[in-house]
């Protein structure tokens, strides 16, 4: 189980986290966790740029070291990069300090000057993040797309994707194998969605 949108108290609970950008421009904030991998993230930066649209990329260190190439092109698109883990550990299971060496591993495979970190499944101790936040901003979503249930149709995907998107939101995909159906389905047909009522789409600053 799983909320489309972040609920109203879990904003208030981490209120130092970024769930969304406050404007009521029409701007959205597309990310995808995991990758790269290869043909997937490709296939999605080739989507993007059917659409003049930025992402920021929340990258695994192990798949930057595996396929740096496909790292590359995010950076030569244009795009943003976030801090996603070496090896996708879930705070809540993980050492403070196998957890914090985790991210500074993957810090050092990126050799990229981003202050963008996202928790693994969101998931990070409190303990975690106020030593994490001295020197990133730890970036949540106000979207879950939810591509990566194989409970949910990829039609049920696009409906509540848009469904729950207003100005400003930070909506959450995956550039990996298991979200791979839900999310080829579902990304081309959101971006021609809020391209036709006039929205931007755009990186999340990385400093």
């Amino acid at each position: 189980m799983f909320l489309h949108q972040s609920p109203f108290w879990l904003k208030a609970i981490f209120p130092d986290f970024v769930w969304r950008v406050p404007t009521k421009e029409k701007k959205l904030f597309i990310t995808f966790d995991d990758g790269p991998i290869p043909d997937i993230t490709e296939w999605v930066l080739s989507t993007l740029e059917q659409f003049q649209a930025k992402a920021t990329f929340f990258c695994i260190g192990d798949n930057v070291r595996k396929h740096p190439q496909i790292f590359r092109k995010l950076l030569e698109g244009g795009h943003a990069i976030g801090n996603h883990t070496f090896n996708h550990l879930n705070g809540w299971k993980s050492e403070n300090n196998t957890y914090l060496d985790n991210i500074e591993k993957c810090t050092r495979q990126l050799d990229f000057a981003t202050k963008l970190f996202r928790p693994p499944y969101g998931r990070i101790k409190k303990s975690q993040s106020k030593i994490v936040r001295a020197d990133k901003q730890i970036i949540m979503w106000d979207v879950l797309s939810g591509d990566f249930s194989q409970n949910l149709t990829p039609e049920i995907c696009l409906k509540k994707t848009i469904e729950y998107t207003r100005p400003g939101s930070i909506i959450l995909f995956h550039d990996s194998l298991k979200a791979s159906k839900n999310m080829q389905y579902t990304l081309p047909r959101f971006l021609d969605h809020y391209a036709q009522k006039g929205y931007a789409f755009e990186a999340l600053p990385m400093q």
